[in-house]
């Protein structure tokens, strides 16, 4: 099946000019992604590539409104998800557990679908909700109500904010029930809103070098992860999206080190963050930071 034209910048990189064509060219890599083994071989290969960089957990963001656009019902995705976690597990002992994402972009009404679904608990590794797609254009408070529903269910829930749209769009996005936020990292334009989030004790799921690339701040030694954790904002960090900037949760962990000047004791804090608001059930949580912390 051939790749659609405009994908590929490299032969190992996704080509993109801004956040809304980088939005386009997800679509497009995700329309060759069509049968549930082709979603096992994505999971799967990402896993032990994580496993490789030392990784203990991950959480995976699964978008069924994509695998719907080429013809895969519901239960094929996540089966073929299911099926890369455990053969990951098996061959690299590795954990992983799903989120389930709505696309700002395609609207509430399918945003309220597709939490609808995830409340449903389709599967047990579904543990947390997501929303992602352009925040800009698309604010977080019209999609109160899909948040309700997966939150109302049981499921962690965390938002896309603070990327591409302002600080303005970090308070929008704590407006909604979440425990997270996927980068956050602009809330740093706003002093009293960087001392909510730390009240409040809300993570950001930080990723410097997508943040960096896209241009979202001019440099790693511009980025405002160090003054957030100073200033007493709970951080992790996450590789986002690989194919379009080389990106790997290692690499992330190696930048904070030789770029932010973080020590062994500071990232080791960031991975018990990382474990402490992670999504999954209490018996797994416990497990995953008793081998953190070489008890096991």
């Amino acid at each position: 099946m051939p790749v659609p034209e405009g994908v590929f910048a490299a032969p190992d990189r996704f080509a993109y000019t801004d956040f809304l064509d980088f939005l386009r060219t997800y679509d497009l890599a995700a329309s060759v992604i069509r049968t549930r083994d082709d979603y096992r071989d994505v999971t799967y290969e990402y896993l032990a590539g994580c496993a490789r960089d030392g990784a203990l957990y991950v959480e995976l963001t699964a978008s069924p409104d994509h695998a719907a656009l080429v013809g895969l019902s519901d239960e094929e995705h996540l089966d073929g998800i299911a099926r890369g976690i455990d053969d990951a597990r098996r061959d690299f002992g590795i954990e992983g557990r799903i989120l389930i994402s709505c696309v700002r972009n395609f609207g509430t009404e399918q945003a309220v679908r597709v939490a609808r679904y995830a409340a449903s608990r389709p599967h047990e590794y579904v543990v947390g909700f997501s929303m992602a797609g352009d925040e800009e254009n698309f604010p977080a408070g019209d999609y109160v109500e899909a948040f309700e529903i997966a939150a109302g269910a049981g499921l962690g829930c965390t938002v896309h904010a603070g990327e591409w749209a302002g600080a303005e769009s970090v308070r929008a996005g704590i407006g909604l029930p979440v425990t997270r936020i996927g980068h956050g990292v602009r809330a740093i334009e706003d002093p009293e809103l960087v001392r909510e989030i730390a009240e409040r004790g809300i993570v950001l799921e930080c990723c410097p070098t997508s943040n960096v690339v896209l241009r979202a701040f001019d440099s790693y030694e511009d980025h405002p992860l160090p003054r957030l954790r100073e200033a007493g904002v709970r951080v992790t960090l996450g590789s986002d999206d690989p194919p379009y900037f080389g990106a790997s949760i290692g690499g992330e962990y190696a930048v904070c080190r030789e770029r932010m000047g973080f020590g062994d004791d500071a990232l080791r804090e960031i991975t018990r963050t990382a474990l402490e608001a992670a999504f999954c059930d209490e018996t797994l949580k416990v497990g995953l930071i008793r081998r953190a912390d070489g008890r096991v």
